[in-house]
């Protein structure tokens, strides 16, 4: 429990209890309308960070009074029960909140569940690689992650200059990955998974391996460190801003 992990300041028993505090607060938030501590002064995308980041940490040191054992028996009857509210949410209706990292006002409550489920799987494999377990990178499991993380492509775009048409694909590697691409259209860039793309060569296409991406784009890593790991072919400038993106509130 006290192995270090990528996420840096956060050791094993310090991500479990960040699980616990998701369940937690999702089933008093979502399903019991109880807010407890509500943000307030939060007038920027940094604001909201700096708020999340403030309550993780206050969460962190309260649990070091916990044991592993208590830590793991909570986390399986919380986990039961935020599934099961998950389950009982309209997939169409707007969610109690918007997915800030994919630049979102509003979100359904189907990318709500989404992210939901990106927070379990990245965590779990952050625990799996501190303690050198078998991650679960499966196209069952693993895809469902990456492709929820690809909503943040756009957005990660969103202050880049191109022509319209101009075309930037994101491949992620073996048989667990796939391939996406954003476009740039008059009303801005457009995320698709099209994989001939029109049959188009793309401007810029970046080819990047399962494990180093859950840690580049959960900002595990940095773009600096999985520079000889990234092959980019094309334009480089926009090739670069895809190892940028950033699918986690940090």
């Amino acid at each position: 429990m006290e192995y270090p992990t990528v996420a840096r300041l956060w050791k094993v028993k310090d991500v479990a209890a960040h699980l616990l505090d998701g369940n937690l607060r999702g089933l008093s938030i979502s399903r019991d309308h109880y807010f407890g501590e509500p943000a307030s002064n939060i007038n920027s995308y940094q604001d909201l960070v700096s708020f999340l980041n403030q309550l993780n940490m206050t969460w962190t040191r309260a649990t070091q009074r916990l044991s592993p054992r208590v830590l793991i028996e909570l986390l399986a009857v919380t986990g039961q029960q935020y599934t099961a509210h998950l389950g009982e949410l309209n997939p169409f209706e707007n969610a109690i909140f918007p997915v800030a990292w994919a630049g979102q006002e509003a979100s359904p409550n189907w990318f709500h569940i989404a992210r939901e489920y990106t927070e379990k799987f990245l965590h779990q494999q952050q625990i799996r690689d501190a303690v050198n377990k078998e991650g679960l990178m499966t196209k069952e499991l693993y895809y469902p992650f990456l492709d929820t993380f690809m909503y943040a492509l756009p957005y990660t775009f969103r202050n880049i200059e191109a022509t319209e048409n101009t075309t930037v694909t994101v491949i992620i590697s073996t048989n667990i990955g796939g391939q996406w691409n954003i476009t740039k259209t008059a009303a801005g860039w457009v995320l698709n998974r099209d994989h001939h793309n029109n049959n188009q060569t793309p401007h810029s296409e970046v080819t990047i391996d399962p494990d180093t991406a859950w840690k580049l784009f959960s900002k595990s890593w940095t773009p600096e460190q999985v520079a000889a790991k990234v092959e980019i072919t094309g334009d480089k400038t926009l090739g670069e801003q895809v190892l940028k993106m950033v699918s986690v509130m940090a």
